[in-house]
């Protein structure tokens, strides 16, 4: 049994009790006893573990960008105990075998729980379907060729049918490849003025229109991952008016940075989808405060040092952010006074639970005693050398936060202690 003792809930002092995994009481006070290890909480914040629905943690193949076991641990210290991981490693998790040999590394590395996608085509990009339904029944969460669109309306079609059958989400990054003109960055005044090529934001509308279309005839879960631009908003917004099982998530960077902000060549500003216009980023908070877009996710994307140095032209897309997401939200949504800490809760923990149906996203006697105590007053700078995560890729380096991750539990054993 565990006892964590003297953490804020609600804005009160209470203790939690721990045992068989479970949360088994919360009170203004619970008597120690000697079987008990003990957590101090020193008045900080419990939470629900956060939950995120996005991330790259690159093994196999990839392992020099990040593996299992680090991007695990760097989800724990951001205060993450659920995270669903990617399936664009090398060899790409496209058949039930590689899908296997991923349960079992999440398992045997992961120091949080680790949901795992499987891919919708062959190497994310042939004219077929994976095995959708022997996956679904092996576990897999859902189905995705996240870092490519699915440029063919029929496989995406066929993918819907066959993830409806078995109940199972396709998870859409949605990009028409005849449309990105090869760019680097949004196609606006920042690229013109830079002399780097843009990307048209309506390689993300476009197809997401037709998406949209296919989702609804079908009635497949369809979740959008990465939206980034106001159209986009407005097409989702609409289908869940029309009744389309729709989910979509945001990440940090597009909440907090738009393309005005690249103010030269500047490879830590390249993701894919890139950073829009100040337009959308105002659509997006916009979207994310009516509940258009259901929850945040971090699209955590870590590199070597190599691969985003140079130039925009050359450097890899993509930024860290599963260490940074809570504090750099919580600074500049709740701290401002913008939205209260039980919407980012939601935002970031029970809605994806909801979304995906899992558990977690709550702090209730009987649920899984997954928790993160948060230092809520502190403030402290996000610092490289801080990271667990193999990448320090990111754009936030320097910046003022509050939000610290004190512990994080997992299944009632500590999965970080900061």
């Amino acid at each position: 049994m565990t006892l964590i003792q003297n953490v804020k809930l609600n804005n009160e002092l209470v203790s939690l009790l721990i045992e068989d995994n479970l949360i088994k009481q919360i009170a203004p006070t619970i008597e120690k006893t000697p079987e008990m290890s003990v957590i101090e909480g020193e008045g900080n914040t419990i939470l629900p573990g956060l939950i995120d629905v996005h991330v790259h943690f690159r093994e196999p193949g990839l392992t020099y960008k990040e593996t299992i076991e680090t991007g695990t641990k760097a989800s724990a210290r951001g205060g993450f105990t659920t995270v669903f991981a990617m399936p664009n490693v090398k060899p790409v998790v496209d058949n039930p075998e590689r899908l296997q040999q991923m349960f079992e590394l999440n398992q045997r590395d992961g120091v949080v729980k680790t949901q795992q996608y499987a891919a919708i085509s062959s190497n994310l990009s042939a004219l077929d379907n994976t095995d959708i339904e022997k996956m679904a029944q092996m576990g897999a969460i859902g189905f995705t060729n996240d870092g490519c669109g699915v440029q063919q309306a029929n496989i995406m079609y066929e993918a819907m049918l066959k993830a409806k059958d078995v109940n199972k989400p396709i998870i859409a990054h949605v990009e028409d490849n005849s449309l990105t003109n090869q760019g680097v960055m949004n196609e606006g005044e920042s690229s013109k003025k830079l002399g780097l090529p843009g990307i048209s934001p309506l390689s993300e509308s476009s197809q997401l229109a037709r998406d949209l279309v296919l989702a609804h005839s079908t009635g497949v879960h369809y979740h959008v991952a990465h939206i980034s631009t106001k159209e986009s908003v407005e097409l989702v917004r609409l289908a869940k008016r029309m009744g389309v099982n729709v989910t979509a998530e945001v990440s940090p960077h597009h909440l907090l940075l738009d393309d005005s902000m690249v103010e030269f060549d500047n490879p830590m500003m390249k993701m894919n989808p890139p950073l829009r216009s100040k337009d959308d980023r105002k659509a997006l908070i916009a979207g994310l405060i009516d509940g258009t877009i259901d929850m945040i996710a971090t699209d955590h994307a870590p590199h070597s040092r190599e691969e985003k140095q140079g130039s925009m032209t050359t450097a890899a897309f993509g930024i860290v952010g599963i260490e940074t997401a809570f504090s750099l939200i919580y600074t500049k949504f709740v701290k401002s006074g913008l939205v209260d800490l039980a919407t980012l809760v939601k935002w970031m923990s029970k809605n994806p639970a909801q979304a995906f149906h899992i558990q977690g996203g709550q702090l209730e006697v009987g649920q899984p005693a997954d928790l993160t105590i948060m230092d809520l007053d502190s403030e402290y700078e996000i610092k490289a050398e801080d990271f667990l995560s193999k990448g320090t890729n990111t754009p936030f380096l320097g910046w003022q936060v509050f939000g610290q991750t004190k512990y994080t539990i997992v299944d009632g054993k500590i999965a970080y202690k900061g």
